[in-house]
């Protein structure tokens, strides 16, 4: 039986495009279109191999990256006879698709330079007794401190990667409970973090792990702390590593 985790940090389907073309440090004026297809079709198919909830605009824009694909690879029409010019100017089929993330990036740097400003507002206020003034000191930490869950996805197939390069023999990704738990990862992982205050690297969470289902199943448990508060994910750019700190404060409450 496959261990479902419902999370709620899916960005969407043009953030999930957003960190493809950072990462390839492509120009947005000019994407790649099938490189980018192809990598957006691989994060689908991991998501759903973790059986993790995919939300209908993802697939919708999965078939949007298609139909573009697709409209690019058919010929240009040629002008009449005796015109001239031999291809008519015609429309790029990206142009809607690079609106709309120029559109989402601006809002997107919007709301970041306004949560800038909260920020520096929260550290001047007026003596007072209202709850808003205390509110500041009991706001949760942020589990996921620059990372997203496409961050995430990509350190993991990174680890995946690493089994089939080094000659593993493939494997279904199939869950079996009486295998190893999600429960029993959960507890390792706390374990380990406690042992580690200084933090510990993603990949080398998975050190020694040699099948697929088990890191797997390593990755569930993961999102399962990150998603309870109890495991805070660090990045410091897109292509730094992901750092794992346990939140000890988190569990003394718990406790």
């Amino acid at each position: 039986m496959a261990y479902v985790v419902r999370l709620e940090i899916f960005e969407g389907p043009l953030d999930l495009l957003m960190h493809l073309i950072e990462k390839n440090q492509v120009d947005i004026y000019d994407i790649p279109i099938a490189q980018i297809t192809a990598q957006y079709l691989e994060y689908l198919e991991t998501l759903e191999k973790l059986d993790l909830e995919v939300a209908s605009e993802f697939l919708v824009m999965a078939a949007r990256l298609l139909a573009i694909k697709a409209a690019m690879l058919l010929p240009r029409p040629t002008r009449p006879e005796g015109e001239a010019g031999e291809e008519m100017e015609e429309e790029d089929p990206r142009q809607e698709l690079v609106r709309r993330l120029l559109e989402y990036k601006k809002f997107k740097e919007a709301a970041h330079y306004l949560q800038r400003l909260h920020r520096e507002e929260e550290r001047y206020w007026a003596r007072s007794n209202s709850r808003e003034m205390y509110e500041p000191f009991f706001q949760e930490e942020n589990p996921l401190a620059g990372v997203s869950l496409f961050s995430l996805v990509d350190a993991l197939r990174q680890v995946l990667q690493r089994i089939v390069d080094e000659g593993r023999t493939e494997e279904e990704i199939t869950l079996v409970r009486d295998e190893v738990t999600v429960r029993d990862k959960m507890r390792e992982i706390m374990a380990r973090l406690f042992l580690r205050p200084e933090g510990l690297c993603f990949t080398d969470l998975f050190g020694g792990q040699t099948r697929r289902s088990e890191v797997v199943v390593t990755f569930l448990a993961l999102l399962e702390l990150i998603k309870m508060g109890r495991v805070r994910a660090y990045q410091e750019g897109i292509f730094a590593p992901i750092i794992l700190y346990a939140r000890m404060e988190k569990v003394r409450r718990e406790g």
